[in-house]
């Protein structure tokens, strides 16, 4: 079984590229589940269930959806096992910049679209710096000229990363990268012991426990403070 890891910016377009990316593998032959996570509320999973597609979903609630990604990925594999899938995709909730949901041995893949602003890349942490693929979706919607610039920021932050344009609603660039995220010769059947690409975010304070009261004197832990001087 092969394992890739979608992550992304909220409303970034992840779910539809998978989808589509989901219907090149179809033509292939190949069977695909998705794991999707998110923080409070999601109903991706419907879309899954409507294509045919295994699907389950878990909610992180008041956790961080990152440290819940990372304590429930193996239960994910174990699922994907019992599925019998030839791939398995675990799809991220919209994480905030400094995410990192990532394992070192597994493929990652970050999408972003091209309307979220042409700064945008510069303001994303691990998500996007330590992705394998980098998808840029929305281009229909801008210029060459913009889609150009963008593609290039996205490059000079991650200049490993392979970048590429997807269109979540043609599904163009769909089976381009259905080739990229599958390797024959990978069957992960487990990831105990797999390490993260990088460091989570974090912080364990007054505030991770349920503090809702403002000032210093409540503010107990791990807490940094900014420099007025």
């Amino acid at each position: 079984m092969n394992l890739t890891i979608f992550s992304g910016p909220p409303s970034s377009g992840k779910t539809s590229v998978i989808l589509k990316t989901i219907d090149a593998f179809r033509k292939q032959g190949k069977k695909v589940g998705v794991v999707k996570f998110d923080c409070l509320y999601t109903d991706d999973d419907l879309l899954y269930e409507k294509a045919g597609v295994p699907v389950k979903k878990g909610l992180s609630g008041g956790l961080c959806p990152d440290h819940f990604f990372a304590s429930n990925i193996e239960g994910v594999v174990k699922w994907g096992v019992r599925e019998g899938v030839d791939l398995l995709v675990s799809e991220s909730a919209g994480l905030c910049n400094r995410c990192s949901p990532y394992l070192a041995d597994v493929k990652g893949v970050c999408v972003i679209d091209n309307l979220s602003g042409i700064n945008t890349p510069k303001k994303i942490g691990p998500m996007l710096k330590s992705a394998d693929i980098v998808v840029i979706t929305k281009g229909d919607i801008v210029s060459q000229a913009e889609r150009e610039v963008f593609a290039a920021r996205v490059s000079a932050v991650n200049p490993r990363a392979l970048v590429m344009h997807v269109n979540g609603l043609s599904g163009q660039g769909a089976y381009e990268l259905s080739t990229l995220i599958y390797r024959g010769d990978s069957d992960i059947q487990s990831v105990q012991g797999m390490k993260l690409r990088f460091p989570m975010p974090a912080a364990m304070c007054s505030y991770c426990l349920g503090e809702t009261r403002i000032g210093e004197s409540y503010q107990l832990g791990n807490s940094k403070k900014m420099n007025w001087e």
